[in-house]
């Protein structure tokens, strides 16, 4: 009788702009094959061909008249497409996945900045990710005079060039979200050098991945 594959972890990393999560999920998918843990590291918006073309138009600064709504059913679009060409077969398979931003990220950006009705929001999410949830998720957080300070040589894309006052309600609102879901949620200080950062991210995977096998 052929063994079934356990789940692999969902791991998701968020926060503001230049707050290092995409350096600490480059960082973890290389000591995930430094010690041979089947994963799949990707993004959004984006992680396959058609939603990163996606990613192209809600990026794009020159696409300044985009309305909110457009830009949450682009994001949505996206999301759809990526978990289930991506993300649910690789879970299935048994592999982790390291995701660079998810559905957190349109609550506080389209949601909470954007002022776009939640509970919407909500259903929209549950639809376009086929009612998955990371099971933990990272929130990099920093001051948004470092984000800025971090930012200043970047090229920036539509959404990093946004008002200062932008930035500062996704922030509020991704550590509102991180009280909310503290079942999953891990905030980390993200001034922090990135090896005690990615020390912090090993031990609480370790720590997540003990109590998955603790209760099957």
């Amino acid at each position: 009788m052929q063994e079934t594959k356990k789940r692999g972890l969902f791991i998701t990393f968020e926060g503001i702009e230049g707050c290092g999560k995409s350096t600490q999920s480059k960082a973890l998918a290389d000591y995930f094959s430094a010690n041979n843990i089947p994963f799949v590291a990707t993004r959004e918006p984006g992680g396959t061909l058609i939603s990163e073309k996606i990613r192209d138009i809600l990026l794009d600064v020159g696409n300044t008249e985009m309305n909110p709504e457009t830009e949450l059913l682009l994001y949505m679009a996206s999301r759809s497409q990526h978990t289930k060409e991506i993300i649910l077969p690789a879970l299935e398979e048994g592999k982790h996945v390291i995701c660079d931003r998810y559905y957190d990220s349109t609550l506080a950006y389209q949601g909470a900045a954007r002022d776009l009705d939640s509970n919407f929001i909500d259903l929209l999410i549950d639809f376009a990710t086929y009612a998955t949830s990371p099971d933990i998720t990272f929130l990099l957080d920093i001051t948004l005079e470092e984000s800025q300070h971090r930012m200043r040589d970047r090229n920036k894309d539509r959404i990093e060039q946004e008002a200062k006052e932008f930035h500062q309600k996704v922030r509020a609102e991704f550590l509102n979200l991180a009280i909310k879901y503290n079942n999953r949620f891990v905030i980390i200080n993200g001034s922090q050098e990135p090896e005690m950062i990615l020390n912090q991210i090993k031990s609480e995977i370790q720590q997540k991945l003990d109590g998955k096998n603790e209760t099957k």
